[in-house]
């Protein structure tokens, strides 16, 4: 029997996130685990006339793989996803890891190489396709949210199908706002933080690239960050989780950086130039996420949070950092975490997690549900 809530999401999809349409070219990159939701894209795709194409991924043998990287050896597969890219109009990602730690074992060189050699062909296919991410209920992601699996897969099903055209409505007073703000102050336990937003462009996230999604991102003038920020999260990387992470800046630079593996958090941010820099700032507001879990795609949106992330900035928001790393990390400001406050050019914008500008009231989680 086909499950309703897979044909639901599936429609979301190719309909909404990339809208593909007749005679259309679909890669369909996914976990075999992810099977149900490939089958149903597939024969959704036929029926809107677009031609589908499907890639099956392990993590098992990626790990094999990633354990002898070889320059030569990742080029040539760095030839060969760039030729596929090229032939296709439209990408659809499902990622379905059993194991979020199963790549913690790879040295940080060989995760820095991949990153480095492969980052090309990302860039070619988020700047120049038409491309949407998500994942797929698993019982890894079961246990990392604290759920049931049968509850977990209730819960994906109900945040990766809100409703995103309400959504995408409520955030464009958002959009203006941040269009004309230049400076913004941020403020929670243990967290003092200002830097500018003026003149850099502001894209809102309501389902075209990220299943679930529900942000609004742009990114600080590359010098203009000072101060302190303490995470309240997991922040999840290469299969290492930190807590407790607190970034200090000066001029936009990191020059303090502590967690519980203040060694491995340090080593990241000096992978390049660029890795001690934000290259995104980032406003969280998708009514039923909550609680963070230690995924990224789903921590990333939670209501009440924001994201500030070192590394890499997307062209369509650039503030010029280019590094082979982009860390998304989340502080949630909702009065159970220790509240907080978003001021734009000191005109207070997010109190304790909830908009106060009539304008923005939409945004908060009882106007979207």
């Amino acid at each position: 029997m086909r499950d309703e809530r897979i044909k639901n999401l599936a429609n979301i999809l190719l309909n909404h996130s990339v809208k593909v349409t007749a005679k259309q070219r679909v890669l369909i990159r996914g976990h075999l685990i992810t099977k149900p939701l490939i089958t149903e894209l597939v024969d959704q795709a036929y029926e809107l006339g677009a031609y589908p194409y499907v890639e099956l991924f392990d993590d098992e043998i990626n790990l094999h793989l990633a354990k002898n990287y070889q320059r030569e050896q990742l080029e040539t597969s760095a030839k060969w996803q760039m030729g596929v890219y090229k032939d296709v109009d439209a990408v659809i990602i499902i990622i379905g890891e059993e194991n979020d730690a199963e790549m913690a074992g790879i040295p940080a060189e060989m995760h820095r190489l991949r990153g480095e050699v492969m980052k090309p062909v990302s860039q070619f296919y988020v700047n120049n396709r038409k491309w949407v991410l998500l994942n797929y209920p698993t019982k890894g992601l079961a246990q990392k949210a604290g759920m049931s699996t049968q509850g977990f897969e209730d819960y994906l099903f109900d945040v990766c199908t809100v409703d995103y055209k309400k959504m995408a409505t409520a955030v464009q007073p958002l959009k203006t706002l941040m269009e004309n703000t230049d400076v913004v102050k941020i403020t929670s336990p243990e967290t003092e933080l200002t830097f500018s937003i003026k003149g850099i462009p502001v894209v809102p996230c309501t389902g075209e690239a990220n299943v679930p999604d529900g942000e609004i991102f742009t990114a600080p003038i590359l010098d203009s960050v000072n101060g302190t920020i303490k995470f309240n999260t997991p922040c999840p990387y290469h299969g290492t989780t930190f807590n407790d992470v607190k970034l200090t800046f000066k001029d936009g630079k990191v020059i303090e950086a502590t967690a519980d593996d203040s060694k491995k958090l340090n080593e990241i941010l000096d992978t390049d130039e660029g890795s001690r820099y934000i290259g995104e700032f980032a406003l969280g507001f998708h009514p039923f996420i909550e609680e963070p879990m230690g995924d990224i795609l789903f921590d990333e949106k939670i209501c009440g949070s924001f994201h500030f992330t070192p590394g890499e900035a997307y062209e369509e928001a650039d503030n010029g950092n280019r590094s082979s790393v982009h860390w998304d990390m989340v502080l949630i400001q909702r009065p159970e975490y220790g509240g907080g406050k978003i001021y734009f050019d000191d005109v207070l914008v997010r109190n304790d997690g909830l908009f106060v500008l009539p304008e923005l009231e939409g945004l908060n989680p009882r106007n979207l549900k």
